[in-house]
């Protein structure tokens, strides 16, 4: 045992007294438990995991609402296009968007091209131009009117710069491969010869183009 003497009293201390000091909790280096604690536990971590993740919302908030009017503006513009956009393709279908140009009005024949001559009411073109007399017009038409319901077939890829022979090419094995040769004769010479028609000889050519007609639909 031993003892320590203070003025006017003497404490006396047990042999083992270092063996009640030895748990964890008198380890005032602290050596052992920082051995022992895992990285990233204990309170420390928590409340710098708390604090970055601050520190990226409050970055985040002042993008978003340091926006100037100007920024607001342009992608407000932005939405309503995307909105716009997306009710025209469901309520009109995405083939009416992008066919806006083939449904415009056609008010002659120069207007029928390689995008809209499959939708173009050839029918009321001849019609009109029998009532006024321009039979030369008339066979135009009536040429046009060949040309569309052999593409509406898939019996020639119709387009704007093709010759009548480049036509033929395509279908020199058809049956009616020598009624087009002839009809676009006719064509030719009526309308490129500038060959005057009067109602008789405009009825026999019509009826060249109304036979090929005929054969190309059956």
């Amino acid at each position: 045992m031993n003892t320590v003497q203070e003025p006017g009293k003497i404490r006396h201390f047990e042999d083992d007294f270092k063996e009640h000091y030895s748990g964890s909790k008198y380890n005032y280096e602290g050596e052992d438990i920082v051995t022992q604690t895992p990285a990233g536990a204990g309170n420390y971590e928590d409340y710098k995991n708390a604090k970055d993740r601050r520190k990226e919302r409050n970055n985040s908030d002042a993008f978003s609402l340091n926006l100037g009017p100007i920024e607001w503006i342009f992608y407000l513009a932005i939405a309503l296009a995307v909105i716009y956009l997306a009710y025209i393709l469901f309520n009109e279908g995405g083939a009416g968007l992008f066919s806006a140009n083939r449904n415009k009005a056609i008010n002659s024949y120069e207007e029928i091209t390689a995008e809209n001559i499959e939708q173009t009411d050839i029918d009321s073109f001849i019609l009109n131009a029998e009532r006024e007399g321009n039979y030369r017009l008339a066979i135009r038409y009536y040429y046009l009117l060949v040309l569309k319901t052999l593409s509406l077939k898939n019996h020639i890829k119709f387009e704007d710069d093709k010759t009548n022979s480049e036509y033929l090419n395509e279908i020199y094995n058809k049956p009616f491969s020598k009624d087009f040769e002839y009809t676009s004769y006719l064509y030719n010479y009526i309308w490129y010869g500038e060959f005057p028609l009067n109602a008789d000889k405009y009825q026999l050519a019509k009826t060249n183009f109304a036979t090929l007609l005929k054969q190309v639909n059956t």
